[in-house]
């Protein structure tokens, strides 16, 4: 009997010790200060969309151009301007040949002219003394002496069409109607530097016909009316310009114009020429060069 009283009184010890122990517990944890509340927050997505500027431009006066001319390359040389043209097959007229513009008729004295059922010509540059020339698909191109513009040799390259051709003074610059310009050396023809041309990191297609002003790369935009200026280390495009104005006057002028395709800048007189295919006109224009 002791011994059942004596475990009672135990177990209700037991008892009474967990509930202060439970109670004491309680008390303590209600005091603990409150906790933030765990939360998720969302990464911070920078807007790094630039507005890209837009080159105005004004009409300081105009020539004539030849409406047969399906135009591919155009810039000057020591003064003169010479433009280079291609043969469509739906256009009997056109042909494959470059030459100096003469600016009062806009007819082209032909200095060399292609075979037509063979070759489609494209840009031409001057370097060196010597005049390259791009064909349309046929990987290779022609090199005249820049004086008797005699063909004097014959180049290839990788790219699977030939389209727009500049120079830096140091290499030839060619587009292929890509997103690409490709850097080519002018002795071994090797590729030495391709710019993947973007605007606000999208891909900027169809770069056609180029000239190189003042340290930047310009571009016409195939089936558009846009130039871009590109620059040459990054192959951002930093600005652009709408020549829709000018395109739509060569059309009331003459129906049959094409896209706009043509830019001719003399460091000499530090004039900038623009047309397009079977352009009536060639516009001389005013933008800020820098």
């Amino acid at each position: 009997m002791e011994y059942l009283i004596n475990n009672k009184m135990n177990l209700k010890n037991c008892i009474s010790y967990f509930f202060t122990g439970l109670i004491g517990l309680t008390i303590l944890t209600s005091c603990e200060p409150d906790k933030p509340k765990s939360t998720v927050t969302a990464p911070i997505v920078e807007n790094n969309t630039k507005e890209i500027p837009q080159i105005n431009f004004t009409v300081e006066t105009q020539y004539p151009h030849d409406i047969n001319s399906f135009t591919e390359g155009f810039l000057f040389h020591e003064g003169k301007l010479y433009e280079s043209t291609g043969a469509t097959e739906n256009l009997p007229q056109t042909k494959s040949l470059f030459g100096e513009v003469d600016l009062k008729t806009g007819k082209i004295n032909t200095k060399a002219e292609l075979d037509r059922n063979i070759y489609f010509g494209e840009g031409i540059t001057f370097l060196n003394g010597k005049v390259y020339q791009l064909t349309y698909k046929n990987q290779m191109g022609f090199i005249y002496d820049g004086k008797t513009f005699k063909n004097i040799g014959k180049f290839s390259y990788t790219n699977r069409e030939g389209w727009g051709l500049t120079t830096d003074g140091k290499s030839l610059i060619m587009s292929d109607g890509t997103r690409y310009i490709t850097y080519l050396d002018p002795t071994s023809f090797a590729v030495t530097k391709t710019l993947d041309v973007a605007e606000n990191n999208y891909v900027v297609e169809n770069i056609n016909e180029l000239e190189y002003i003042k340290g930047f790369i310009y571009a016409n935009i195939w089936m558009t009316n846009t130039i871009v200026k590109i620059d040459p280390n990054t192959g951002d495009v930093v600005a652009k310009m709408d020549l829709s104005d000018l395109s739509r006057r060569s059309k009331e002028s003459n129906p049959g114009s094409l896209e706009m395709n043509g830019i001719a800048y003399d460091s000499i007189s530090n004039k900038l020429l623009v047309t397009g295919k079977m352009w009536p006109t060639i516009y001389q224009i005013k933008i800020p060069l820098n």
